[in-house]
């Protein structure tokens, strides 16, 4: 199934430089111009946690969205199951990357020119009314707020469910070498301003 595309007329913010899109079958809110100031370029409901599955559809949207190729993706690697190594797409294998240092609330989609794609991730089990609020507010000029401060004007939890031990401590990482529960931070080059 193609997923259809749909497309503002006019940007939804004064400050908009490009027209969002949005790709309802895929459930996916894109600038066509990435904002540098932005902390994320749009946002991306998935119907469930399978990297392997979900991936591909995203790949597939991305690069004919922004007529770009993916080459690489960064995830973080506690928030997906079955993380593939390589997904192909239209004769290449896209890399997955999974990382403990990022923040759990985005994903990371880099091409063989231009800046990243950073898209924050609505969790699949989320309600279609504050999902598609989200995805709305995504495709507007959204200079200038954190994550969390997105997440809170669309009625989503803002922070992510600390991960901790069975006794309620927080415990060391192996890969990478931080403290579980502690909070995230963004290794993707944008401002993380908090609101």
């Amino acid at each position: 199934m193609t997923p259809t595309l749909l497309s503002y007329s006019a940007p939804l913010s004064a400050a908009s430089s490009a027209v969002p899109q949005v790709d309802s079958a895929l459930r996916l809110s894109l600038r066509p111009v990435p904002n540098q100031r932005a902390v994320v370029d749009g946002a991306w409901w998935p119907s469930s946690r399978d990297a392997a599955a979900e991936l591909p559809g995203l790949i597939a949207a991305v690069d004919r969205l922004l007529d770009r190729i993916t080459l690489r993706i960064g995830v973080h690697g506690d928030a997906w199951q079955n993380i593939p190594r390589r997904i192909p797409a239209r004769g290449r294998q896209v890399r997955i990357g999974w990382f403990r240092h990022t923040d759990p609330r985005v994903i990371t989609l880099s091409f063989a020119a231009g800046e990243p794609v950073v898209l924050l991730i609505i969790p699949a089990g989320t309600v279609a009314g504050a999902a598609e609020a989200t995805l709305k507010l995504t495709a507007q000029d959204i200079a200038g707020l954190s994550i969390d401060a997105i997440l809170t004007l669309a009625h989503l939890p803002a922070s992510p469910a600390p991960r901790a031990s069975a006794d309620g401590s927080a415990r060391w990482e192996d890969e990478g070498g931080s403290v579980i529960g502690q909070p995230a931070q963004s290794f993707t080059g944008r401002p993380t301003t908090s609101q």
